[in-house]
């Protein structure tokens, strides 16, 4: 690995200008994912500046995503393989028929290692807004679902999920682990064929939690994805509230021009 020189006449700080070295070399792929970067003793005596200098240009790389602090380890260039989200496929019927959910599916079209971690299951009085968007009365309980998923062993995303009580319960949707095919399967063996989904997808910046969770940058945003699906009746049959980190997804839509 070759690293460059700070220019002492130039208006740009020395931090910036390592940070600048460094950032070169990653989208390169001269420093690969998995890489470790350079220590603050190695920047400090090539780059001949002071420790917080150093810090301070390895802090930029932490808040743009592009790299992350393993405690005890150093920084390494941060692991990103996009999942591809294929809109119109994700959640055809033959994946379900195949036993997989649809982020085990996109995430081995994009050649990456799926799994999921921190499931939570509760019963609970919901929001307004998923009262509104599932169409239940005030009181109603629904099943609340929530999960991280992680590709390559990276978080991607947080996903909470909301079924009707009347759906879920005394179901596997209830338990932790929901058996072949995801939730969407356990709804339909309870009778309820889906029909069709509507999304809303927005982006913002991550909560704290969420970029805990998520080990994101301080300047790395989310998508939030509100998707509703409904059974062959009309009936909103499941919400779910996903968080994504933006720069491991690519969001990808086929629709038809008439």
């Amino acid at each position: 690995m070759q690293l460059g020189a700070i220019d002492r006449t130039s208006d740009r700080s020395p931090s910036k200008q390592i940070a600048d070295d460094l950032r070169v070399l990653i989208r390169s792929a001269r420093l690969v994912a998995g890489e470790k970067l350079p220590s603050e003793a190695r920047l400090m005596e090539h780059y001949g500046v002071a420790r917080m200098t150093a810090r301070q240009a390895l802090q930029e790389l932490k808040s743009e995503g592009l790299v992350v602090s393993e405690q005890g380890r150093g920084v390494f260039v941060r692991r990103t393989v996009p999942v591809r989200r294929l809109a119109s496929d994700r959640f055809a019927r033959r994946y379900r028929d195949q036993g997989k959910a649809a982020f085990l599916a996109e995430s081995e079209k994009s050649g990456a290692v799926p799994s999921v971690d921190s499931i939570r299951v509760t019963e609970e009085h919901p929001s307004v807004e998923i009262q509104q968007r599932l169409r239940i009365p005030e009181n109603e309980i629904v099943i609340v679902r929530s999960r991280r998923y992680l590709s390559d062993g990276v978080p991607v995303e947080i996903a909470v999920s909301y079924i009707p009580g009347d759906i879920g319960q005394g179901t596997r949707i209830a338990e932790t682990d929901t058996g072949p095919g995801g939730i969407y399967a356990r709804i339909e063996d309870a009778g309820h064929t889906l029909e069709h989904f509507t999304e809303e997808v927005t982006a913002r910046m991550p909560t704290e939690r969420e970029r805990d969770l998520l080990r994101l940058g301080t300047s790395v945003p989310v998508m939030r994805v509100v998707r509703t699906a409904y059974d062959s009746r009309g009936r909103a049959v499941e919400v779910c509230d996903t968080v994504k980190a933006a720069p491991a997804f690519v969001l990808e839509y086929d629709f038809p021009a008439r």
